[in-house]
């Protein structure tokens, strides 16, 4: 059986995709298959690039469509020429308005009606233009200019390629164009030769694969990138340069939702002592025992980020501040280790939440008050959790 064969192409897919699984923990796979798996920080950075993708397709799709309507008048008859040249005018009219009006600010939801609109114009130019086109005689120059039309659905399949999306999203892109594919060979299976409409079917779902797996690559290596660029090599937690920019995702929701949102600032009681009298490398042995307890008893949905030196930041999503600081309290209770000599390692922590007076509507100004409160806790011997401006209740035993 020859390289080029179905059997063939199909084993190099099925390899491929296995291929990038196989690269991939199996509690990762999650995030190749479908969007909701993706952390906010991955999802904002696949939609900046996905949206910028799509006005630059867009935008060179509409320069390039109306450059066929030469080939269209002079291999078509008049009526069908002049109709193909308005439908080509229209879609790339559409095309640009795509590349102009699509805003890239990093919402998924946009970037998923971009990629949408983008596949959905040539499908509507494709069905449009084969009603036109089906009757020319499958001949002379004519029958040429027809077939060259053919290969539209093929191209844009292709296209599938240039977007890092998941198996759910290029499944759900893909299906419109090859429904339409399929309709219009079954149109015209009385005229056309069936066994080469079954292969040109074949060949598109072959190229759609191929295509599609190319992008779960490019999602895979972008969640690495995004993965590691994110995270403070010492603790794993969430950097300050992606926190901040988590935070505000957090805080639009919020604000978008009518939800609560509250932010804990967390300093390590008299850590500095512990890097003057046992040297740093206990003292990064100190941190990371720290981050991991905080971590252990968060929910998969509560960041938590390394502000700066033993200074942290948790973001509680949907959470008030009474239910912050229970939260808080737990985690305290449970421990967050030990110092070197053995004591009980302990902290300062400040609650602010979203819109409350003092915290401000913007993310710096709710973690300045919570950072104001974590220093008055602090002033007053640490080892407490402040949720207001007034003097902070004693830590819970």
């Amino acid at each position: 059986m020859s390289s080029g064969s179905p059997a063939a192409l199909y084993r190099l897919i099925r390899h491929r995709i296995f291929a990038i699984l196989g690269e991939v923990p199996p509690e990762e796979r999650g995030r190749l298959l479908h969007p909701g798996q993706h952390d906010a920080l991955l999802a904002r950075q696949r939609a900046r690039i996905i949206i910028g993708r799509v006005r630059m397709i867009a935008l060179l799709l509409a320069a390039l469509t109306p450059m066929w309507i030469v080939m269209d008048v002079l291999f078509f008859p008049r009526e069908q020429a002049q109709l193909l040249a308005l439908g080509r005018g229209i879609t790339s009219l559409a095309f640009l308005a795509l590349a102009l009006g699509l805003r890239n600010n990093a919402e998924l939801s946009r970037c998923w009606i971009g990629v949408g609109l983008l596949f959905a114009i040539p499908t509507a130019f494709y069905i449009f233009s084969h009603a036109l086109i089906g009757a020319v005689a499958n001949e002379g120059a004519a029958g040429a200019a027809a077939a060259g039309y053919a290969f539209l659905p093929f191209v844009m399949m292709a296209g599938l390629s240039v977007f890092p999306l998941t198996v759910i999203e290029a499944f759900v892109y893909a299906l419109p164009m090859l429904l339409a594919k399929t309709l219009m060979a079954l149109l015209g299976v009385s005229t056309v030769d069936w066994g080469a409409q079954f292969g040109a079917l074949w060949l598109l779902g072959l190229i759609t694969l191929v295509a599609g797996s190319a992008g779960l690559s490019q999602l895979h290596f972008m969640a690495q990138l995004v993965e590691r660029s994110s995270r403070d090599p010492l603790t794993n937690c969430i950097n300050r340069a992606h926190g901040e920019e988590l935070l505000g995702v957090h805080a639009a929701l919020a604000r978008r939702q009518n939800t609560p949102l509250t932010v804990a600032f967390i300093d390590l009681d008299r850590f500095k002592a512990i890097n003057d009298e046992y040297g740093h490398e206990l003292g990064d042995a100190v941190l990371y025992q720290a981050a991991d307890a905080l971590r252990s008893g968060l929910r998969e949905t509560d960041p938590l980020i390394r502000w700066g030196g033993e200074e942290f930041v948790i973001a509680f999503p949907g959470t008030t501040l009474v239910g912050a600081r229970e939260a808080m309290a737990r985690l305290m209770r449970r421990g967050l280790g030990r110092r070197p000599d053995g004591s009980p390692l302990t902290a300062s922590v400040g609650l602010a939440q979203l819109g409350e007076q003092g915290a401000g509507g913007a993310p710096d100004e709710l973690v300045g008050a919570a950072d104001r409160r974590m220093y008055a806790v602090k002033e007053r011997g640490g080892n407490a959790i402040a949720s207001s401006e007034a003097e902070p209740a004693p830590h819970p035993a």
